[in-house]
């Protein structure tokens, strides 16, 4: 073994620890030679993942029986805020993954402990299925149109385009991240391009819709406007807690402030300019379902052949960053499957997740209500790891013990445990402002109960309150 500077311990590359022997490979800490993904393709891929049509569903949203609930500044203001806090907390939360190489199942232990991280880690996983099976529903139903085409008309079977695209998906998640960075890579710029040609039909074809059903309406800056902000968080709320899954990717020696332009940049072009788009279309066509309203808006089967083999593409570069390997790595950690094992199971539980019941033809309350639950449970662990590592522990983990079944991490933290709950319990208190008061709350719980609870708690060794 052999400390850094910043007296942080490292695993020795050549000899492989007796702790480290029986973990599955995927789980273990990469080294710098397990970095393969570099600058570029690091933030394209975050371009792919935020240019789906699940974002402009949620953008979609804005707009209600037809009328939009905040105007166009209004939800540019919006999506800037919330984009501004997901890139902050990414790049704050990636820090620790980024220099050890940790995934975030393993990094959890560090707060709730080894068997802590079971529960913690499934109120992670269970939304990524749910979303996988979601962006796969919306893929289907693009596919659906590209056989309507193709056969002309004599093929209608959304649901048996849903489960092809899943398998689909399957066969190329085998191949981990080195599948990942080129799909992104490819279809970031695909999708990208043809979403600029959508907001060019929108605004030239369609300018007197937007003008009378968006752009010109009063809108409201109470708590519609903060419950967007929140719904526009909650949808990376996942995501950026297990910021690590990605991050240890990443090619050595890129500073804190360079990696988080390396997320606001493409996030705030992809995922900004997708829910304008969105909520563009759903104020011309009052549909959510972006494959049927753009349908719509683009009266000609060729260009609808086109842009439905985008949203194919779409679906499947941003499950493979943000709703794949999230949940591959949980089933890998509780059943100890190999990765080709657990990336099936995945995609096998995502076809049984009901999505179509979350993304309806009329409205997409569905879909927003589930975004505010799970954000609910969400805010309060990003709150705990944040905590765990910048103020209890100053940024100084003992890696190997992450690994230790025996060790300093074994079993629950009950402080963890319990400002978790209490975090998420207060935060339903308000449903739409759930991730920003389970957020709060967690944070001043679980210090508090760090200080003056559970004295004899093994996880205040090597923190702030030891002694």
């Amino acid at each position: 073994m052999a400390k850094n500077s910043e007296n942080t311990v490292k695993i020795d590359n050549d000899i492989e620890p007796q702790h480290l022997k029986e973990v599955e490979g995927s789980l273990k800490p990469n080294t710098e030679k397990d970095r393969t993904v570099g600058k570029i393709p690091y933030m394209f891929m975050w371009v792919g993942d935020g240019v789906n049509m699940g974002n402009m569903t949620l953008g979609a949203s804005v707009v209600v029986a037809g009328v939009a609930t905040l105007n166009i500044f209004q939800t540019l203001l919006a999506a800037f805020i919330a984009i501004l806090i997901i890139s902050s907390i990414f790049a704050l939360n990636d820090r620790i993954r980024y220099k050890e190489g940790v995934p975030y199942v393993i990094q959890l232990r560090m707060s709730f402990g080894i068997k802590g991280t079971i529960i913690s880690s499934l109120l992670r996983g269970i939304p990524a299925v749910i979303w996988y099976g979601v962006q796969s529903w919306i893929g289907g139903t693009a596919l659906n149109e590209i056989m309507k085409i193709a056969t002309n008309e004599s093929f209608n079977n959304v649901t048996i385009c849903f489960i092809a695209l899943v398998l689909v998906q399957i066969v190329l998640s085998w191949y981990g991240f080195k599948a990942i960075k080129w799909v992104e890579t490819l279809a970031s710029i695909v999708i990208m391009v043809a979403m600029i040609y959508v907001f060019i039909i929108l605004v030239t074809s369609h300018g007197n819709e937007l003008m009378e059903n968006w752009v010109q309406i009063d809108g409201s800056w109470g708590l519609p406007f903060f419950g967007y902000i929140m719904v526009f968080l909650g949808n990376y709320a996942a995501i950026f807690l297990n910021a690590s899954d990605y991050s240890r990717e990443l090619e050595p020696g890129i500073s804190d402030g360079k990696r988080g332009m390396m997320y606001f940049s493409p996030i705030v072009i992809s995922y900004g300019f997708i829910l304008i788009v969105g909520a563009m279309m759903a104020s011309v066509t009052g549909v959510t379902n972006p494959p049927t309203a753009l349908a719509i808006v683009i009266d000609n089967q060729y260009v609808t052949f086109g842009v439905s083999a985008f949203i194919v593409i779409a679906t499947i570069a941003t499950n493979m960053v943000a709703n794949i390997i999230p949940p591959t790595y949980i089933i890998t950690l509780i059943t100890k499957a190999k990765y080709k094992v657990a990336v099936t199971i995945t995609g096998l539980l995502a076809m049984g997740a009901f999505p179509w019941l979350l993304v309806q033809e009329s409205n997409s309350k569905g879909l927003d209500m589930f975004i505010k639950i799970y954000s609910a449970f969400l805010g309060p662990i990003v709150a705990i790891l944040l905590i765990e590592y910048y103020i209890l522990r100053k940024q100084k983990v003992h890696v190997e013990n992450l690994y230790k079944e025996d060790g300093p991490f074994a079993g629950y933290n009950p402080a963890a445990m319990i400002a978790m709950l209490v975090g998420a319990a207060v935060a339903f208190t308000n449903v739409d402002l759930a991730w920003i008061i389970g957020f709060v709350v967690a944070s001043i719980v679980f210090i508090l109960l760090s200080k003056f609870a559970f004295k004899d708690s093994k996880f205040k060794k090597d923190t702030i309150f030891e002694n």
